[in-house]
């Protein structure tokens, strides 16, 4: 079937538009007028539809793109406009390629009368899954308006906290890569053109001097493998963590890291109470919103816990007792989670986890920054004190000998 791209006034007197699918453009003709719409035109949607998958593969649609896509839509709606000129209008703002394309889909297949919710799966899990429940349980309760607003406060959560986990990460392994490339230009230039001068002199080599010398010539000798040994390793790692067990041990790995760990561990919880409360918040079932939180924890070790807290819940455990008994959640958590289950006001104890941990993850990206930073430095300094110290010691053998 062709997809036919049509503009009609309605029986009351509006335009609309839309697209729609018919075997050939007299069949669409018939489909429009038995609405008794007056046809202004119908003609052939080329190009209109494009796949989704395609778009997606090189364009990441990040959790501010959605955020700003649940803010625009709820202003647009709250002002009265309906949900099919929303999204038309939402597709001519939206700057993303692939979430645009996702729009204009769900618009098409809004026209023909499908549910948002549903049109909005179709698309390939462009939208996150919490985001269709949000919709489906807001067209159900006729709060629409007011599911968006959730998702848009949600998204901008997630978009700080991986904001401030990427900046507190970052920052360090740029001044690793320097102090990496520092030294690597030490060993392979700098070094042998300084030590051509003593060459000719009958001068006895510091040890710490022969020391970096013979680093120094296996760096200009063996400088490809060193590159070749160094991709291996990337790529045997990334290899390896896309297996089973490599997810399972760089899940625990990420929890012991000293400084790194305790910021993975607010982030999850972070996230544990922000996604629940929204969910629940909007009517979602607690078996259902365990699941879906599960779904968007980062860490494998979280998403069995939360696996495991969903089974328990079935079987009516209170959410508290598998939350403790995992061992991955600070007892701040099970106890707010506990209290909320007591005295049936989860809702806002999560909430209240939420707000707690995404600031303490902020301050703890400041702190583990203001430890990194000097400590990195200090590595820096050490390893180019000894670098001068090897290259200046023969200097000085040199002058005790012509004195």
């Amino acid at each position: 079937m062709a997809q036919y791209a049509y503009r009609v006034i309605t029986p009351a007197g509006k335009e609309k538009k839309g697209v729609l699918e018919a075997k050939t453009r007299d069949a669409a003709m018939v489909m429009l007028k038995q609405d008794k719409n007056v046809v202004v035109s119908c003609e052939e949607a080329v190009g209109v539809h494009t796949p989704i998958d395609f778009l997606s593969k090189g364009q990441k649609i990040k959790a501010r793109d959605f955020a700003l896509f649940c803010h625009q839509f709820h202003s647009i709606n709250a002002a009265g406009v309906p949900v099919v000129d929303s999204f038309e209008m939402l597709a001519d703002q939206t700057e993303n390629p692939a979430l645009c394309a996702a729009i204009k889909s769900v618009h098409q297949d809004i026209s023909k009368g499908e549910t948002l919710a549903n049109s909005m799966r179709k698309q390939g899990g462009v939208f996150p899954e919490m985001l269709n429940n949000m919709v489906e349980a807001g067209e159900a309760s006729g709060s629409l308006e007011k599911s968006f607003e959730r998702m848009a406060i949600q998204f901008e959560k997630e978009a700080a906290l991986e904001q401030a986990v990427k900046k507190a990460i970052t920052y360090p392994i740029i001044l690793l890569i320097v102090m990496a490339g520092v030294i690597g230009v030490v060993m392979v230039w700098v070094i042998p053109t300084f030590m051509n001068m003593f060459a000719d002199l009958d001068v006895e080599m510091p040890a710490i001097t022969m020391a970096v010398i013979h680093i120094s010539d296996f760096f200009v000798a063996w400088w490809w493998l060193m590159i070749i040994f160094i991709i291996a390793i990337i790529f045997g790692f990334k290899a390896y963590a896309s297996t089973d067990s490599g997810k399972e041990f760089t899940s625990a790995l990420a929890l012991k890291i000293p400084v790194l760990g305790p910021v993975k561990t607010k982030s999850a919880c972070a996230r544990l109470g922000r996604t629940l409360c929204t969910l629940l918040g909007a009517g979602v079932p607690m078996v259902d919103a365990i699941e879906i939180t599960g779904r968007s924890m980062e860490n494998l070790l979280y998403k069995r816990a939360m696996k495991e807290a969903k089974d328990q819940v079935l079987r009516g455990v209170p959410l508290s007792r598998p939350l403790q008994s995992c061992g991955l959640f600070p007892p701040m958590v099970v106890h707010m989670v506990a209290i909320g289950e007591e005295t049936g006001n989860i809702e806002a104890m999560l909430e209240n986890v939420a707000n707690y941990y995404e600031e303490d993850v902020q301050l703890a990206t400041e702190q583990m920054m203001t430890i990194l930073e000097p400590a990195i430095i200090v590595v820096m300094a050490v390893v180019v004190g000894f670098l001068v110290i090897a290259i200046l010691s023969p200097m000085f053998t040199l002058y005790d000998a012509l004195s």
